[in-house]
């Protein structure tokens, strides 16, 4: 879409990179279960799993995103929605490292994705 707001491109790239860490994650925790690292594998297992399965999904929203197709709106503000409280509870435990991105990450994601520009490309098909 040649007229698809930067607002647009903004939440794509918020989306692919909440993805892109959720996938690298999953990998490196497959890697930990490969060379014995792990503690419980079968809980490693089942995180490796999740985070290559929501990587992929932020991947396919994003894209989706970027395309303005209109269905990508909803999956992206809900699972942003979702985020928040993960963030929170990041920093009440103290990892500021990974809850002040996650939670800059989806407020500058939904900022984007809510605002006008980006309602209207996404409702003119």
């Amino acid at each position: 879409m040649s007229n698809r707001p930067v607002t647009l491109t903004v939440a794509a790239a918020v989306l692919a990179l909440e993805g892109l860490t959720a996938l690298v994650w999953g990998v490196y925790v497959g890697y930990e279960i490969v060379i014995g690292k792990a503690e419980d594998v079968p809980s490693a297992l089942a995180l490796a799993g999740f985070c290559v399965a929501v990587g992929a999904g932020f991947g396919w929203v994003a894209l989706a995103v970027l395309r303005a197709l209109r269905w990508s709106r909803g999956p992206a503000v809900v699972a942003q929605i979702f985020l928040i409280p993960l963030a929170v509870n990041l920093i009440q435990a103290e990892q500021y490292g990974w809850g002040i991105p996650l939670v800059a990450a989806a407020a500058i994601a939904l900022v984007t994705l809510l605002a006008p520009q980006s309602t209207r490309a996404l409702m003119d098909e």
